[in-house]
Formats: C-alpha cells, sequence, structure tokens
C-alpha cells in the first residue's frame, strides 16, 4: 500500500514540477503579485507579529516581495535551515543577505536558532506541491516541514503557498504527512480547517 501511494506521489509531484516548470515569465509575475498581495492580507487579517516562513525556489510562488514587506512592517520572520537528521534549524530574516542550507535550498544568514524557535510564532506559512480539499499537504519528499509540523504541540495557522490548479480534490497520503488549515494563491486565500 505504502508503495502505491509513494509511487502515485512520485508520480504527481513530476506532473506538477513539469506544470510550474513551462510557466511563462508573464504569467509568473501575474501569480508573484497575487501571492504577494494574498499572503500581506492573510498577515493582516490574522493580526500576525511574528511568521516561520521560507524563501521560494525558482520554480516555486514567490515569497520575497511578502517577507520583505513583513520585515519592513516590524513582522518577527522566521526561515528554515535545512539539517543533515531531517529536521529544520530556524533563522530570523532581515530582507537582505541570502545563502543556500545543506541540502541547496535558499536560506538566512543569520544567526541560528534551533528547532524549537518555530514554537514562538503565530503563522507558519509552509511550501507545497499540492493541497487537497480536506487540508491534507502534499510536499515534495523530504519531509522536512512534515517533521517540524508533526513535532509541535500546540499549531498556529499553518498556510500553504500553491499555485490554483495545485489545489485538488484529493492527494496520495502517507501518515506521516501533516495538514495544513488552508492555501494562499495567486487569486486568494482559502481556510479549509481552522483548527489541526
Amino acid at each position: 500500500m505504502t508503495d502505491d501511494v509513494s509511487h502515485d506521489k512520485r508520480a504527481l509531484r513530476a506532473e506538477l514540477r513539469e506544470r510550474r516548470r513551462i510557466c511563462t515569465a508573464k504569467e509568473r509575475e501575474e501569480f508573484n503579485t497575487g501571492v504577494t498581495e494574498h499572503l500581506i492580507e492573510l498577515t493582516q487579517r490574522l493580526g500576525s507579529t511574528s511568521i516561520a516562513a521560507y524563501l521560494s525556489t525558482t520554480d516555486e510562488p514567490e515569497t520575497r516581495g511578502f517577507l520583505h514587506w513583513a520585515c519592513e512592517h516590524d513582522i518577527t520572520v522566521l526561515l528554515p535551515i535545512s539539517r543533515a537528521d531531517g529536521l529544520l534549524d530556524w533563522a530570523p530574516y532581515d530582507g537582505e543577505d541570502e545563502d543556500q542550507d545543506l541540502i541547496g535550498m535558499p536560506a538566512p544568514t543569520s544567526d541560528v536558532l534551533g528547532p524549537i524557535a518555530i514554537n514562538d510564532v503565530d503563522l507558519i506559512i509552509v511550501p507545497a506541491a499540492s493541497v487537497d480539499r480536506s487540508g491534507m499537504r502534499m510536499g515534495w519528499g523530504r519531509g522536512y516541514f512534515d517533521k517540524t509540523l508533526g513535532s509541535m504541540e500546540t499549531k498556529p495557522p499553518v498556510y500553504a503557498v500553491i499555485f490554483d490548479n495545485e489545489y485538488v480534490d484529493e492527494v496520495p497520503t502517507e501518515i506521516h504527512d501533516q495538514p495544513v488549515n488552508g492555501i494562499v494563491t495567486p487569486t486568494g486565500i482559502v481556510t479549509i480547517t481552522e483548527h489541526n
């Protein structure tokens, strides 16, 4: 059963990667503007003063416009740094320098705070390959965010950032997969569940 789910996930991820890759520059620019606007709207709506988010990669909906806005508005921003043990360290972000972590993901260059720093935020923004109508999130297969979310005793609202066509009826799910409370897309915000 798990092998079938793993295979289904790999196939879906490959399809989603290809869909993201063939997006035109004009489409991408419009999508990124919408994502930035809706991330700002979500943060204001929730009254968030401290967020955990991430620096997007080339094919992901762009998060930097939102992160710069958050820094300019005195919102504390923590960004992940991948660790060899599969956990995430967190480091503050000031909207300036970037580097790459050990798996090649964009990461802040500030002092590392360790995995438990995320317990102090009031909003978590995560990447995703796809999210289904029940709030189940399918990531890109490394499991960093599932481990992080799964280890938290209490979680603030967790929203995944995806393109509109990645919000689907159902995603293949395994026991370790963690749900999200909602999604942010280029066209809006969808709250799926109030509490995980």
